[in-house]
């Protein structure tokens, strides 16, 4: 990375990193710091936010509803993800274009649209400054975070000020973990190589990809958190749990989600339809085997219930399936995308039936042909998961220096 560019990204971030060792103080979002700041980093500004749901304050007030309200900022339009600012659409949704009704802004739907398509949406809106608040769940293949990617991109395309506001990774920042994505398996789950598990927020991700992934570099803020560390789990943060998408319902399915997002590329069933998304996976003609092969593994931190249920939507719809119910009795000893591969590899001796999904989705999930070819080959968790440790290494190296919190 040249210097110019490592000099834009250093001046251009609010706050330093946790100060005073051993004091805690309480989690303050970025949005809070904003605020409480008078928000004079967008004075004189036209402003439009990318969020949905999650974007809230300790008191649950969404932040577009509090901008809105407050005359110190010129808020002037909203700009949907995936499921849409409001959270109403399912996966692979949007919510389209509307006027909020709450607060009769414009709002914009950005899902799937990137480049000039999306830098044209930014000129339409008459924004000079373009505002980042959505929470993320710290898996690569989440779409939040390549919505953060596009949005800075076209900002950059469409000479707009880009702002990050900083929530906490609520599966912690410790490490990342996981295969690092290959470009040529690019799409809107992983547009450039990032680890499975990035262990990351997305202020830290915001750098990354100004660092060493955009052609340009765009105007970038952030506004960091206060009082958040990186071993924090969300449960540490006393902030609200608004589900970031319908089948995210509690920080427990994060935690798992990095892993069992994959089956998502086979013919098992990742628990939609159910209360336990990504906790629970099945198929018909599963029963007690996966879950006594699972656990003869002996992998740390968890445990597989054998579980029977019937999806309201999505995979086996209405049709009772068996499998196994994910448990995990020590989250610091847990590996999410180990245990996702040990699924995988024992589902595949525990039912004949099983099968990749016609369109080789499990490459895009996982970067690389790598882990379904392996699988097929018979290779086993550990060899598997060794077959990426050499990027997985790199990319740490890489991340490393975008880290924002001790």
């Amino acid at each position: 990375m040249d210097l110019s560019r490592r000099n834009l990204l250093t001046s251009a971030t609010v706050a330093a990193l946790p100060a005073t060792p051993g004091h805690r103080e309480a989690l303050r979002t970025g949005f809070d710091r904003l605020a409480a700041d008078g928000y004079s980093l967008l004075q004189g500004r036209r402003v439009g936010i990318v969020t949905n749901p999650t974007g809230i304050t300790t008191d649950t007030s969404h932040i577009v509803d509090v901008m809105h309200k407050d005359p110190r900022v010129r808020l002037t339009a909203v700009f949907g993800p995936e499921h849409g600012f409001r959270g109403t659409a399912q996966a692979g949704g949007s919510e389209g274009r509307y006027d909020d009704p709450a607060t009769g802004l414009p709002v914009y739907d950005t899902y799937l649209k990137s480049g000039k398509p999306l830098a044209d949406i930014f000129t339409t809106s008459g924004v000079d400054t373009i505002v980042f608040d959505i929470q993320d769940v710290g898996a690569r293949f989440y779409t939040y975070i390549w919505t953060l990617y596009d949005c800075m991109e076209a900002a950059q395309l469409a000479g707009k000020r880009f702002v990050v506001l900083d929530r906490p990774n609520p599966v912690t920042g410790r490490e990342a973990q996981g295969p690092v994505l290959h470009k040529e398996f690019a799409t809107f789950v992983g547009r450039q190589p990032v680890a499975q598990a990035h262990g990351m927020t997305v202020a830290e991700l915001a750098r990354l990809f100004n660092g060493e992934f955009l052609s340009k570099p765009v105007a970038l803020d952030t506004v960091l958190m206060t009082g958040w560390k990186r071993s924090d789990w969300y449960d540490a943060s006393a902030l609200p749990w608004v589900p970031p998408s319908p089948n995210m319902p509690t920080p427990d399915t994060a935690l798992v989600y990095s892993g069992t997002c994959m089956f998502e590329g086979t013919n098992v069933s990742e628990g939609r339809g159910t209360t336990r998304p990504f906790e629970l996976l099945g198929a018909e003609g599963l029963d007690g085997r996966w879950a006594a092969a699972v656990n003869g593994l002996g992998l740390p931190g968890v445990r597989f219930r054998e579980a029977y249920f019937a999806p309201t939507f999505s995979k086996f719809q209405g049709k009772t399936v068996g499998g196994v119910q994910i448990h995990v009795a020590d989250r610091a000893a847990y590996d999410p995308v180990r245990t996702g591969v040990a699924l995988l590899v024992t589902v595949r001796k525990a039912w004949g039936g099983f099968a990749w999904r016609p369109d080789n989705w499990i490459d895009k999930l996982t970067g690389s042909a790598r882990v379904r070819t392996m699988i097929d080959a018979g290779a086993d968790t550990d060899e598997v998961t060794g077959a990426w440790q050499e990027e997985l290494t790199a990319f740490r190296r890489i991340r490393k220096e975008y880290l924002l919190y001790r």
